[in-house]
């Protein structure tokens, strides 16, 4: 399990549109970061060490999952894409964008590549006002001081103040969930992106316990005959597992997420059962649905049927080796009919048809961006 660790970062710029750099950088941060807990006002002092247009400056307050010297590697490519050019002569010039760790928990690191605490936060006002503001208690590693004595014991002389425009902090995952559900088809990718969320955002995971089900081998040879005790068992199982999950939310998880939604059991309820079947199976399934929590964001991954078949037999489960595209088929349109006919369901569609979001780094963020959008 991945740990989550506090960094503080100091922004500056004195470039271009020095609000909209500082905007910029710190939505990258939080799409490639971590999430951002606070941003300090924006600060304008003097250039500080050379002659040229004032600098806007903040600090950052990061959740980050990434060690030192991988945060390092990220922020300077930010810079990069940011436009930040470096240039080869010595000493201070002028930057759209600049990007430095001041601190990372206590940690203190002597390294060609990095030195932890930056070792000279003391020296500058306009990082320490910033910092103060959000962080005043806490301790310099090295000097074993609050932020906020080391700022009073600076002898920068240089002048700082505030300006009026404030800035927007992106609001992470567990922040705007308290529980996600992922949805698809057979073969779409919903387990694998909920244990990779769950990973990256520490949030409890519920997966479907298909592999326990007696049921579901015997119903792939024997649709008609299995029908019924599969989908009641399923239903049975689905219901149990997240009324029980749903109520216990771990306190030290950010929040829930599930590889699927109690709804899909009525979905494949109506492909799989005979109609007096499906009318028994309705009237227990609306029992329980009214009192099963309510996701507050419900992702649908779609995969087109050429991209299941190839994901179902790559994953091997012998079981599901002789499903047919129209069953498919089937299951795509009642997940279509639910969407349509869900008024007050906040329900996100993904096309994931040409993503690989399991082995390219580039798909997995862009369906967290769209996630985070909601």
């Amino acid at each position: 399990m991945k740990t989550q660790k506090t960094t503080f970062l100091s922004l500056g710029t004195n470039l271009g549109n020095k609000l909209e750099n500082l905007q910029n950088a710190i939505d990258s941060i939080a799409n490639q970061v971590g999430a951002i807990s606070k941003i300090s006002s924006v600060y304008k002092t003097a250039s500080w060490g050379f002659e040229s247009d004032d600098f806007y400056n903040i600090c950052l307050e990061v959740i980050t999952y990434h060690q030192p010297e991988k945060l390092m590697q990220i922020l300077l490519q930010i810079e990069i894409k940011l436009g930040r050019t470096r240039k080869n002569t010595q000493g201070y010039a002028d930057r759209n964008i600049d990007i430095d760790v001041l601190l990372f928990e206590d940690e203190i690191i002597f390294s060609e590549a990095l030195t932890l605490p930056h070792p000279k936060m003391l020296e500058r006002k306009f990082v320490l006002v910033p910092l103060v503001e959000i962080a005043p208690n806490v301790l310099h590693p090295i000097q074993q001081k609050p932020i906020s004595t080391c700022l009073r014991n600076c002898d920068d002389g240089s002048d700082i103040s505030i300006v009026d425009e404030k800035l927007n902090r992106p609001i992470p995952i567990s922040e705007k969930y308290s529980y996600i559900a992922i949805e698809g088809n057979i073969g779409a990718g919903k387990t694998s992106l909920s244990k990779m969320m769950s990973d990256d955002f520490n949030a409890k995971v519920v997966l479907e316990r298909f592999a326990d089900n007696p049921f579901l081998p015997k119903f792939y040879e024997d649709k008609e005959r299995f029908a019924f005790p599969l989908e009641m068992s399923f239903l049975a199982d689905r219901y149990q597992q997240l009324s029980d999950d749903l109520a216990q939310l771990d306190l030290f998880k950010n929040f829930i997420i599930s590889d699927y939604y109690i709804f899909k059991s009525l979905i494949f309820a109506q492909i799989t059962l005979q109609e007096e079947e499906y009318k028994l199976y309705r009237k227990i399934f609306d029992m329980m649905y009214k009192e099963i929590t309510k996701p507050d964001l419900y992702v649908y991954l779609y995969q087109n049927t050429e991209r299941l078949l190839e994901n179902i037999k790559k994953r091997g489960r012998e079981y599901e080796q002789n499903i047919e595209a129209n069953y498919l088929q089937k299951i795509h349109d009642g997940y279509k009919s639910f969407i349509n006919t869900q008024q007050n369901l906040n329900i996100l569609v993904i096309d994931v048809s040409e993503l690989d979001f399991v082995n390219n780094h580039e798909d997995y963020t862009s369906i967290i961006n769209q996630i985070k959008k909601g």
